[in-house]
């Protein structure tokens, strides 16, 4: 790789070049945090979550740029390969999930530098990959309160994210008495098969008239543990659902419930309701102009997963969109990279964004 190739892409490779999954952040918090100072942002520091934060400029609209540090286990080699059709690409774990879209959030404003009656906040979260304890810091902070959210998630450099399905996470037990392998009755161990098996019926008649997966109930076993005390015997499944629109976690905990009257369901961990995005408003234009000004055809996307979108935007009320380079159908594979175009038109697109947005305050007109 050139030298010139390195410089423009440095922030990119610092980050993707320091393996940091979900628990183990802190030397790319220290790149990101210095890597800020050196781009010229007014304030850069790790906040007391461990998030990576930096402010460019002091005015008193806010536009935040919430991305993630963290990625989930594996480590890919770090490499620049030529492949056919893509032209230069990065190897390298979070490449793609999410520390391209990352790099670009941080690239984009140091280019775009500060706007009158504007502040532009980037923020590399923690633990996105597991809790998102990062994020749910973030969204609890009465510093935050801004304009526009950008998340920083793969969507291709062309395309923008509108939703996320929600998630929910769930303990089901099944308690038996202990009987002697050659008796009739049912071990623990069977029913909780059972049991899965009436999650996946019931996951499946609600499926029935919902063609896209965005719309439908989404249940997985995550897990499957057995064991007794002499007496009784017990089984336990981990079961996780991706949620629709329209099936917040609670009614997911319900419907668990009744299709499983004689299992005990404990809710796990921190359920996420599904979130979607409004397409009418300002910064949804702002990226259908700024794709179109770079040479792309626009498009929107939902997406099955979750993400920090669900935790903050709902929180925080304004118009919010996911955006970043990479091809999602990568993310937590060993094949995981990014092509280096992508990258940069992606830091154009989210200049343009960046510069129509804040026009609106320099000029007192909407654009």
């Amino acid at each position: 790789m050139s030298n010139a190739v390195d410089t423009a892409f440095a922030t990119l490779m610092g980050l993707v070049g320091r393996y940091s999954p979900s628990g183990q952040e802190e030397e790319a918090v220290a790149f990101l945090v210095r890597r800020f100072a050196e781009l010229g942002y007014t304030h850069a520091y790790r906040d007391a979550a461990g998030n990576a934060v930096s402010v460019m400029g002091e005015g008193p609209r806010q536009i935040v740029l919430l991305g993630h540090v963290d990625t989930v286990p594996g480590e890919i080699p770090v490499r620049v390969e030529t492949l056919p059709g893509e032209g230069e690409v990065l190897f390298g774990r979070g490449s793609v999930d999410a520390k391209g879209p990352l790099a670009a959030f941080t690239d984009a404003v140091a280019a775009v530098g500060p706007r009158p009656g504007w502040q532009f906040v980037v923020i590399g979260a923690v633990d996105e990959e597991r809790e998102s304890r990062g994020a749910r810091f973030v969204a609890q902070q009465e510093g935050y309160r801004p304009a526009f959210a950008i998340i920083g998630e793969p969507s291709r450099w062309h395309r923008v994210t509108l939703g996320y399905k929600g998630s929910a996470w769930a303990r089901v037990r099944v308690t038996r008495s202990l009987a002697h392998t050659a008796a009739r009755e049912e071990s623990a161990a069977e029913a909780a098969v059972a049991a899965w098996l009436r999650v996946r019926q019931m996951a499946e008649t609600f499926n029935t008239e919902r063609p896209r997966a965005f719309e439908q109930l989404q249940p997985t076993l995550r897990g499957l543990a057995s064991g007794g005390d002499g007496f009784t015997e017990w089984a336990e499944l981990t079961v996780g659902c991706r949620l629709p629109l329209d099936v917040p976690p609670d009614d997911w905990y319900a419907r668990l419930r009744e299709a499983l009257p004689d299992a005990e369901v404990q809710p796990q961990g921190y359920p996420i309701p599904a979130y979607v995005s409004d397409k009418r408003n300002a910064l949804v234009r702002a990226f259908l102009q700024a794709i179109r000004a770079v040479g792309g055809r626009p498009g929107f996307v939902r997406k099955t997963g979750t993400a920090d979108l669900n935790i903050v935007a709902p929180v925080w009320g304004c118009p919010a969109v996911a955006y970043g380079p990479g091809d999602s159908r990568l993310d937590h594979t060993p094949e995981e990279h990014l092509p280096l175009e992508e990258y940069a038109r992606a830091v154009a697109v989210l200049r343009e964004v960046l510069v129509r947005l804040t026009k609106e305050s320099a000029s007192g007109k909407a654009f």
